[in-house]
């Protein structure tokens, strides 16, 4: 079984912005890929009132 590279999707509050690897949204956003793990962070929610972008993992099945 081959294992595929995560993907995220992207928030700015409500507002879906974009969908892809850590990599593609790193490179994207001109970020490194660690900032996008932490967009998924809880306490990282927690300190986010809708201004600034989020992540949330997608999962497979």
């Amino acid at each position: 079984m081959i294992k595929m590279a995560a993907e995220y999707a992207v928030y700015k509050g409500d507002k879906f912005i974009d969908l892809g690897t850590a990599k593609y949204l790193a490179d994207k956003f001109g970020v490194p890929r660690k900032t996008i793990w932490y967009w998924t962070a809880p306490a990282y929610w927690k300190k986010n009132k809708g201004n600034s972008l989020v992540a949330i993992r997608i999962e497979d099945d």
